[in-house]
């Protein structure tokens, strides 16, 4: 007997061995999020921490499937134009009333969030407000934060507002505890929407910066219009001249893109290469330029076709991107779509040398020279946002009332308790699918197959830290700290340790691993587990002082031209008054003692 205690505390102290490992790999962000949480959940698996049969049981979670049904439904609204039709209603009285407009916009914004999936209705709204943001005279990164923020604050009004919620409710039901309904969250919801909406009402425009994205920095730049590929005959006198001393490539109107030498591109060695004959250069030129080169004997223009009047856009990396985990180089992007990528932004930090060799990750910012034509053949294939402007295509507006129907019968049903969310979310899709208001090809591009991925796996991880006995030992570790607070303290408390966790750690990852130690805990303090289970749903979310806390901060990073304490400087007050409120409301929405 004895020895078979050994062995639990053993595998127990392993288990949390591997989690602290593993929050160790998030935060430095050494791995992307969902490799690292693989990692540990198959190192769980081959010590036996976790039975093989146990960790099969994880998929049956119908958490992570309600999700992805989710996510295929906010698909159909957006490929109908309805999301569009929607925010064209709050855009109609620009420049009449433009502190009115970005006060309706943000508000429709934040009661879309609560019952569509907010990453996707970000993306869309991005370059709305940002071309918003040009008419009114403001930069747009005094709109970009609010705009992810009230989504994020809106997301809480009802369970399908993000996934968090209801990774939340699902664990919470593995343990035991009934599921919530869908507007049960809806007075705190309300609540902290409406006093962080007034938050950022008052002090967004003084605590945020003027900043601008790469697109606008580009200054004398922005006159380069036309790719001009020209040839290096052999009699040139510019063979054997490296290419950047060529005095009529050092011109103000002129860059060297490339060298092509046959089906070779010199790009990543542009600083030694040497000019040979027959070679190739790629520059982007000024029209006066171009007409310059027309009579030249040392260099030719390689034929009429290969001066395209070009645009310098600005694109955004969304979930559901298919570039995204591949190297630049690998793409070939100009081979498939004549595009160069000219520039990178992540974190703060512009990347203009050895592109090829970056990964493409979520929230990345890329600068694209190319036509016209090619950038939105590329942005289509990719499935990438153009953040300059609204993205124009074919909408099936004929069937945006059945997408919207489809939501609202979700909503409706759901909220009367008529049948579990996953299966009206199953009916839903099948309705969109089936009516053709999206294909399913499309559909399930809007799937973020690497959140599922992370979350599936964090879920096996959570089995295996409550299967070891890990769970156990945290909360006795915790327990002897909270005992005889009163009810306000102990919600401070546990709101407070999930709101940090939150800041550098995967939200969702967060809500699936907090979850069931908070369960755990309220238990062994004979209180009802349900107020910090409501906490712990809060918290997960409502993290506002890094990027890093929630999805949609990422994705308007970039954009805003923002640095990583902007996010501090605006969000650690947002942080403590939602964190006061919740503390404050949760105990009497739902008391400690029944």
């Amino acid at each position: 007997m004895l020895g078979i205690e050994m062995v639990q505390s053993t595998q127990a102290l392993v288990a949390i061995g591997i989690l602290l490992v593993m929050f160790v790999l998030f935060v430095k962000e050494t791995f992307p999020v969902e490799v690292t949480a693989i990692a540990g959940a198959a190192t769980m698996i081959l010590l036996g921490i976790l039975p093989e049969k146990e960790a099969l049981k994880v998929l049956s979670n119908n958490a992570p499937w309600t999700i992805a049904l989710m996510f295929m439904v906010m698909g159909g609204l957006v490929r109908t134009g309805s999301v569009e039709m929607m925010i064209g209603l709050a855009e109609r009285h620009v420049g009449n009333r433009p502190k009115t407009t970005i006060a309706v916009l943000f508000g429709f914004v934040a009661v879309a969030s609560s019952v569509m999936n907010n990453t996707p209705l970000v993306a869309v709204m991005i370059p709305v407000v940002i071309q918003m943001a040009a008419r009114i005279g403001k930069a747009p990164s005094k709109l970009l934060i609010p705009l992810s923020h009230m989504t994020v604050l809106g997301g809480m009004i009802s369970l399908i507002g993000t996934s968090t919620n209801l990774l939340v409710d699902g664990s919470a039901h593995d343990a035991g505890l009934e599921h919530f309904g869908l507007f049960e969250i809806a007075p705190l919801g309300i609540a902290v929407t409406l006093v962080g909406g007034l938050y950022l009402a008052l002090f967004a425009d003084r605590l945020l910066p003027e900043r601008q994205s790469m697109a606008s920095m580009l200054g004398d730049r922005k006159r380069m219009k036309y790719f001009t590929e020209v040839a290096i005959p052999e009699d040139s006198v510019l063979i054997g001249v490296p290419v950047l001393e060529v005095q009529q490539f050092k011109r103000n109107g002129v860059r060297v893109i490339d060298v092509l030498r046959g089906d070779e591109s010199l790009r990543r060695a542009l600083q030694s290469a040497v000019l040979a004959a027959g070679d190739r250069v790629v520059l982007r030129t000024e029209m006066s330029e171009l007409l310059g080169m027309q009579n030249r004997t040392d260099m030719r223009i390689a034929d009429k076709l290969s001066s395209v009047e070009t645009e310098t856009v600005e694109v955004l990396i969304t979930p559901g991107c298919r570039m995204i985990g591949r190297t630049l180089g690998e793409l070939r992007l100009r081979r498939r779509y004549g595009v160069y990528v000219l520039a990178a932004h992540r974190k703060s930090q512009n990347i203009g040398r050895q592109l090829d060799e970056l990964v493409v990750q979520v929230g990345d910012t890329l600068l694209l020279e190319g036509a016209s034509a090619d950038i939105k053949r590329l942005a289509d294939d990719m499935d990438m946002v153009d953040v300059s402007h609204p993205k124009q295509r074919a909408y099936r507006r004929g069937k945006a009332p059945i997408a919207l129907g489809a939501l609202f019968l979700v909503v409706l049903l759901s909220s009367f308790d008529v049948a579990p969310i996953y299966v009206l979310g199953f009916i839903a899709v099948t309705l969109i699918l089936i009516t053709r208001c999206i294909d399913s090809d499309e559909a399930l591009s809007f799937v973020d197959g690497r959140l599922l991925a992370m979350i599936f796996a964090m879920l096996a991880v959570g089995e295996g830290l409550d299967r070891s006995g890990a769970v156990t030992i945290i909360v006795t570790q915790v327990k002897p700290w909270m005992e005889g607070l009163p009810p306000f303290l102990m919600i401070m408390a546990i709101y407070l340790l999930g709101l940090i966790l939150t800041e550098f750690l995967s939200n969702n990852a967060v809500a699936v691993l907090y979850t069931p130690i908070a369960i755990q805990l309220a238990h062994q303090l004979g209180v009802d587990p349900r107020p910090f289970v409501v906490a712990v749903m809060f918290s997960a979310t409502l993290a506002f002082a890094t990027p890093i806390g929630y999805q949609t901060n990422m994705m308007v990073y970039g954009p805003g031209g923002y640095k990583f304490l902007d996010f501090t400087r605006i969000g650690v007050p947002m942080n403590i008054i939602t964190w006061l409120l919740c503390s404050a409301l949760i105990p009497l929405i739902w008391p400690l003692y029944p």
